[in-house]
């Protein structure tokens, strides 16, 4: 406790011990999603089962940390009489762990599209797309650390890592949309033009955590 800690009326002492408190499950949402990406990834460039079935489980606990914190925010906005910062930091964890959330439902979404990928043979583009999925990856790590450190700057950069995920979206969606299967059989096609979507919308969500740490800590938007 720092010595102002001292100076300050009791109701406040306990918002900021709340805060601190919602500040720990933010983070711990994040190490979920981050967690449940990883897995998507396994089942997907993996084959593996196992991963694919782990990531339900992960779903749900995940979107249990997700309405607590909205409450938490909603009850420290409304009840605490909060100053204009603590507004602000406020409604940015209350859009940022959207943003978490929504990576959470795509490595979801990844996870059952790998189990249907399962039955055929590995696609030729697969291991490019496992790069696409590494830097999408990254960038949301990017944003986690800078949320943890509150760094402004590097939650700024996470942004100019999209548009490498970007490029490599279009230029996989090309390529796929040119495919022409020998046997007829479109269905890997098209469940890999989904991944490749779902990668370069996680990649934007990763994006967004990153601007809104910028804006909790210079209170402008970029």
């Amino acid at each position: 406790m720092n010595s102002s800690s001292f100076n300050s009326p009791p109701e406040r002492i306990h918002f900021e011990r709340s805060l601190r408190r919602l500040e720990r499950d933010v983070l711990r949402m994040g190490a979920l999603v981050e967690q449940s990406f990883r897995l998507s990834h396994q089942s997907l460039f993996n084959r593996d089962l196992a991963a694919a079935e782990a990531i339900p489980l992960l779903d749900k606990q995940i979107d249990q940390l997700y309405r607590q914190i909205e409450l938490d925010c909603a009850a420290l906005i409304t009840l605490q009489a909060p100053v204009a910062q603590d507004v602000r930091l406020l409604s940015a964890y209350m859009q940022l762990v959207r943003d978490l959330e929504r990576i959470g439902d795509y490595a979801k979404d990844l996870a059952e599209i790998s189990v249907k990928l399962f039955p055929y043979p590995p696609h030729a583009y697969l291991s490019e797309i496992a790069t696409m999925s590494h830097q999408a990856q990254a960038m949301l790590a990017m944003s986690l650390v800078a949320l943890a450190d509150l760094d402004a700057e590097a939650g700024k950069r996470v942004k100019q890592q999209d548009d490498v995920v970007d490029i490599a979206y279009e230029t996989f969606y090309q390529r796929l949309a040119g495919q022409r299967d020998i046997k007829g059989v479109v269905e890997p096609i098209l469940l890999l033009a989904l991944v490749i979507r779902h990668l370069e919308r996680m990649a934007d969500h990763a994006t967004n955590i990153g601007q809104r740490v910028a804006y909790i800590v210079t209170g402008h938007r970029s």
